[in-house]
């Protein structure tokens, strides 16, 4: 029987004073353990069973944790979402996962009241200082290991966004494989400006550092000055981020030298691609290395990471973590050998246990236990993977993943476009940018910016494209699809660089 409340809340029975959160606000395990069993109490009293579905959207703040430990306290299955999220993909992600519960801060509630008014569910916002007069649940549900303790939507090259079923095994499973090459103890400070919305900064980050007894800092929203101030104030050991978060601090100006951070001794990357030379600047900088992993959703974000006891080789993402195993196949599904490329597959206790009510879906990417990334790899003879390119055309930017058909379905819907191709394009700030190929209507007058515009009603911002190329026609092969292979990326740039960049 398994909970990651539980494990948090041990720390609170043994060190009720250790401090749990330390910025932008102090918490200890007891004060967290406390508002967890509250929140647990409310969710409980509302009528929330065990396993029913509760959308929760916050961005990174303290009372992140303090709601999100008091929903898995009362065994209820949780989704976090985007802060982001627009009213109809909160809308789609309620229909589909039967939620019976809608919970947002208070700063990004209104799309979340909307889409749980339509439906006549009930709706909780959530302002600071908040508390609830319900019993409190002073003992956390006891989930047995393959309970659906987590659902996290993602979507694919084709259909609609799919919840990766991440079980109560998987989030205590994914600690357990992080703990040791981390090397993270009770006396580390570990700090992040990652969304904890997302399976990096949610089960990787914030389920390590709490289960460990280590305290957390958070910035919201991210900003490399403030960044490197709480590094600074906190005596952080320990910070995560991506690589646009990486760059952003190696170019914020100011006295800043590698005595400002000696207590650092870890930074860790995963996302996108690192670039080495980022790698060696920061290294420079700050006096500490950035290690790169590699996971996805379905994994609860775990698969490789280039452990901190062992050699660790710039340009990969690591050895398997400890548990899993990691294979690179061909089409065929044959086993290849060192450094022959292939599609990456996982295996281990983080593979999620399927995708939310697609029995399709799950069979087509879990084969056997083994899961199937759409990635292409290497694996060197020590056993290090190298990403080298994607099956798919996911757009990973700033660290978010952004899925064309879906950016693509959207922009078709606009009266004045008859065609469009949704791409990713080298950017040196945020490793991809999205640049949309666009055919108008013979006499339309749309510009970049009212198309920008349209789509922010219907799309995350960070979905939005901000390239746009509008063109005759589109590259066709001879069944009339789009080739997307054919369009020069360079002449997007290009083309950007003359004006139609928003």
């Amino acid at each position: 029987m398994v909970n990651i409340a539980a494990d948090v809340w041990a720390h609170a029975e043994s060190d009720a004073d250790r401090v749990a959160i330390r910025s932008p606000r102090t918490i200890t395990f007891g004060q967290l353990r406390r508002t967890n069993e509250q929140v647990a109490g409310a969710v409980r009293a509302a009528g929330a069973a065990p396993l029913d579905r509760v959308l929760f959207i916050a961005p990174s703040i303290p009372e992140f944790p303090e709601i999100y430990y008091g929903l898995h306290a009362a065994g209820v299955t949780v989704i976090t979402m985007n802060t982001m999220s627009t009213e109809p993909e909160i809308g789609y992600v309620l229909d589909d996962s039967g939620a019976s519960l809608v919970i947002a801060w208070h700063e990004c509630a209104d799309n979340a009241r909307a889409a749980a008014a339509d439906r006549g569910l009930d709706f909780w916002q959530i302002d600071a200082g908040f508390s609830f007069d319900a019993e409190p649940l002073t003992e956390p549900h006891q989930h047995a290991a393959q309970d659906t303790a987590l659902i996290l939507y993602t979507s694919g090259t084709t259909g609609r966004p799919k919840g990766a079923e991440l079980t109560a095994a998987n989030l205590v499973d994914t600690v357990t494989s992080f703990q040791p090459v981390l090397n993270i103890d009770p006396d580390d400070r570990f700090g992040t400006g990652l969304p904890l919305f997302h399976v990096y900064g949610q089960a990787v980050c914030m389920n390590t550092t709490l289960s460990t007894g280590a305290s957390f800092s958070l910035v919201h929203p991210f900003d490399p000055k403030v960044m490197l101030d709480v590094m600074v104030a906190d005596e952080l050991t320990t910070l995560a981020g991506v690589p646009t978060m990486w760059n952003a601090m190696l170019h914020v100006g100011g006295d800043y030298t590698a005595d400002d951070f000696t207590a650092l001794r870890l930074a860790t990357s995963g996302g996108a691609s690192l670039p080495v030379e980022v790698i060696r600047a920061f290294k420079d900088r700050f006096g500490c290395a950035i290690l790169e992993g590699y996971g996805l959703t379905e994994s609860t974000g775990a698969a490789t990471f280039n452990d901190i006891n062992r050699e660790q080789k710039t340009g990969t993402v690591g050895p398997a973590l400890p548990g899993s195993t990691i294979e690179v196949r061909d089409p065929e599904g044959n086993v290849l050998g060192a450094d022959q490329p292939g599609e990456v597959y996982i295996q281990g206790p983080t593979i999620m246990k399927g995708y939310w009510n697609r029995p399709d879906a799950t069979a087509a990417d879990l084969r056997d236990g083994w899961l199937k990334t759409g990635d292409i790899g290497t694996l060197d003879a020590d056993g290090y993977l190298s990403i080298v390119d994607r099956v798919k055309d996911l757009i990973i930017r700033g660290g978010y993943n952004v899925y064309p058909r879906e950016v693509e379905e959207v922009l078709y819907e606009h009266p004045d476009i008859v065609e469009v191709a949704v791409v990713g394009v080298p950017d040196e700030h945020y490793g991809e940018e999205i640049a949309a190929v666009t055919v108008l209507t013979e006499g339309s007058e749309a510009t970049t910016e009212s198309i920008r515009a349209w789509a922010k009603e219907r799309l995350s911002a960070y979905k939005v494209p901000h390239l746009f190329a509008f063109v005759d026609a589109l590259p066709k092969g001879a069944t009339g699809k789009i080739l997307k292979r054919a369009i020069d990326r360079d002449e997007l740039r290009s083309v950007a660089a003359q004006g139609n960049r928003a």
